[in-house]
C-alpha cells in the first residue's frame, strides 16, 4: 500500500515524498510535505487507538486533565 501511494504521488507531481517504517511495516509513515499518511496492520492500529485520540472522549478528558 505504502509503495503504490508513493508511486501515485510521484505521478502527481509530489517531488519529495520520504518515508519510515518501511523495512518492518508494522507502522510505516509516508510524508509528502502538506500531507503526512500513518499506515498500520489492523493488530497494530488496535494496540495504538489511534481514535480514542480524536474522538469526542478525549476531547473531555483533556479539558478534565486541565481543570
Amino acid at each position: 500500500m505504502a509503495d503504490h501511494l508513493i508511486e501515485k504521488l510521484k505521478e502527481a507531481g509530489v517531488k519529495s515524498v520520504a518515508t519510515e517504517g518501511q523495512p518492518q511495516c508494522d507502522w510505516v509513515l509516508v510524508d509528502a510535505g502538506d500531507v503526512v499518511v500513518h499506515l498500520f496492520r489492523p493488530e497494530v492500529r488496535e494496540f495504538y487507538k489511534l481514535e480514542k485520540l480524536w474522538g469526542p472522549d478525549a476531547a473531555i478528558a483533556a479539558l478534565a486533565a486541565s481543570a
